[in-house]
């Protein structure tokens, strides 16, 4: 069974996601006591796409938060790096456009989708701060970013409860309901160093975004991150004597 490390290399991560994908979906509602959905929808509302528009759902595993912009007539592109988290989507969902790409380096063109997402990936990723630009390459000016992840409860007492549960609770669950239980370890892990909510919307700033805010959810837990493409590209900074 393969167990990515922290240094997030690409074929690691993606073959431990491959490890867990029948299950995935089932072990997330589990592990979260039945939030997942909520906080999903919460993503949905936020995009605010409407029928006939072009989503990219990035990092969208097996295509569970791509389903609902599929059911109200949105065009969604699920776009993920496992190609097993994908297969998984495929067969229950044949009419979501699947398609395996590095978020890193998007098969997609410039200009490409009215809104782009993702949902509890961004943090898997190498380089973090270049899929939020190469999100904003394909992100027609004037769309939206929604970005939900996991982050840091607000309250300093509820903060330390929650970090003994991802690296004691949560992992001790995967091992009774997940088909790699290990990979569960990596994604406390993963958790528990990623940046707090005022961090990650200055990379959002950093990568070009504007308009950029968040809104906590579940204390902090998680929180999800909007933010807009600029109308025009902005004028070229002078370069340094």
């Amino acid at each position: 069974m393969n167990r990515a490390s922290l240094e997030k290399r690409p074929a690691e991560v993606a073959a431990m996601f491959d490890d867990v994908a029948p299950k995935y979906d089932i072990v997330n509602d589990i592990l979260s006591m039945g939030q997942t959905r909520r906080w999903r929808r919460i993503v949905f509302d936020a995009v605010g796409a409407s029928a006939g528009q072009r989503v990219l759902d990035l990092a969208a595993g097996t295509g569970t938060s791509s389903e609902p912009y599929a059911d109200a007539g949105i065009h969604v592109v699920a776009c993920d790096f496992s190609v097993g988290m994908l297969r998984v989507g495929k067969r229950r969902r044949p009419d979501i456009d699947f398609i395996a790409g590095d978020a890193t380096s998007l098969p997609f063109a410039d200009n490409s989708f009215d809104a782009s997402t993702i949902s509890f990936g961004l943090r898997n990723v190498i380089d973090p701060k270049k899929a939020l630009r190469e999100m904003l390459r394909v992100t027609k000016p004037g769309g939206k970013l929604v970005v939900a992840e996991f982050s840091h409860p607000t309250f300093a007492p509820f903060r330390t409860v929650y970090t003994e549960y991802l690296m004691r609770a949560l992992p001790a669950v995967a091992r009774k309901t997940a088909s790699n239980p290990d990979a569960y370890v990596y994604l406390a892990e993963s958790i528990r160093a990623w940046p707090d909510q005022d961090n990650l919307s200055a990379w959002l700033t950093e990568s070009g975004w504007d308009a950029v805010a968040y809104r906590n959810l579940s204390g902090g837990i998680v929180a999800v991150h909007r933010a807009v493409k600029p109308s025009a590209a902005p004028s070229p900074k002078p370069a340094a004597n």
